[in-house]
């Protein structure tokens, strides 16, 4: 499981800093989570593969998390896409797309399937499963937390090759399959693999002032993203704009017992970084920035 964080500011591109977009990745799946303006340009210089992205989520309506959706919904059509596409969003973003796409006279050549919103579990099959949950921002906003519902085993290679399992058949492996071989003899699982880790999870809480509802929602996850608009002495201007400051997010992530913080989301008034980490560690030492082009690997 990681994360890739393609934009970190907020709503004003500046400083080389984009609006905020991330990819969260888990086994063979990629999930794209808000898609602010220079998605796809941010998806093109970091060698996102975007024919693998099947779901994306979009937060809220403020323009800075999906004024980039309809450029990447028509160039994946424009490359041919023909894969199903889930789209999870506050329910009035299927007009919008709808008329986006009318006015162009545009017609998708792949299924987009559109879910609007809701707390409560969005898509879950037997390797993850992903949740909504409502953050308190000045329009409905939603955070999101990816679980790894079955970690993979891991094959020995040594003792496949012992065994004469084909490479080929590795992945099979990982998910708990014995193998056969052409004589018929069976190589249970465990002969040719070591156990799978404890799963993995993350929180993406996007835009929200402080609001201690969020650490149920939140609670013991590996890493947690949480929105830093401001440092600490702008603590009124945060919550009068519904936003968070270092030491709010942090006070969140040291409640929910988290194993590591993500800040993001970065007001355009700031040119410099370090500060937001220096402060968010004052409260939680486990503290990172989300910085653009970097993929934070989520490790037990």
């Amino acid at each position: 499981m990681a994360v890739t964080i393609l934009g970190n500011n907020s709503a004003l591109p500046a400083f080389d800093r984009h609006p905020t977009a991330q990819i969260v990745t888990l086994d063979e799946h990629l999930f794209l989570v808000d898609c602010g303006e220079g998605t796809q340009m941010q998806m093109a210089k970091y060698k996102i593969r975007r024919s693998k992205i099947q779901h994306i989520f979009i937060s809220h309506l403020h323009g800075d998390h999906y004024f980039g959706l309809i450029g990447l919904l028509t160039s994946m059509g424009l490359l041919g896409r023909e894969l199903d596409l889930h789209l999870y969003a506050p329910a009035d973003l299927l007009t919008i797309i709808n008329l986006q796409l009318k006015v162009a006279d545009t017609l998708l050549p792949y299924p987009l399937h559109f879910h609007p919103l809701e707390t409560g579990v969005l898509v879950e099959n037997d390797k993850f499963r992903v949740t909504a949950f409502a953050t308190s921002h000045r329009i409905p906003c939603w955070g999101f937390r990816f679980d790894q519902v079955k970690a993979p085993r891991k094959v020995n290679p040594e003792k496949a090759i012992q065994h004469e399992v084909p490479a080929i058949f590795y992945d099979r492996l990982k998910w708990g399959e014995d193998y056969r071989t052409k004589t018929g003899a069976l190589i249970p699982n465990e002969w040719v693999t070591d156990p799978a880790p404890a799963p993995h999870s993350y929180a993406y809480s996007a835009d929200t002032c402080y609001n201690e509802s969020l650490i149920e929602a939140v609670k013991g996850v590996d890493l947690l993203y949480h929105e830093t608009t401001y440092l600490k002495d702008l603590a009124e201007r945060a919550a009068k704009r519904f936003h968070c400051t270092t030491h709010e997010a942090a006070t969140i992530a040291s409640k929910a017992k988290v194993g590591r913080l993500l800040i993001g989301h970065f007001s355009s008034k700031y040119e410099k970084l370090q500060q937001f980490e220096d402060e968010a560690r004052e409260v939680f030492e486990n503290t990172q920035l989300a910085l653009e082009g970097t993929t934070y690997r989520i490790l037990k």
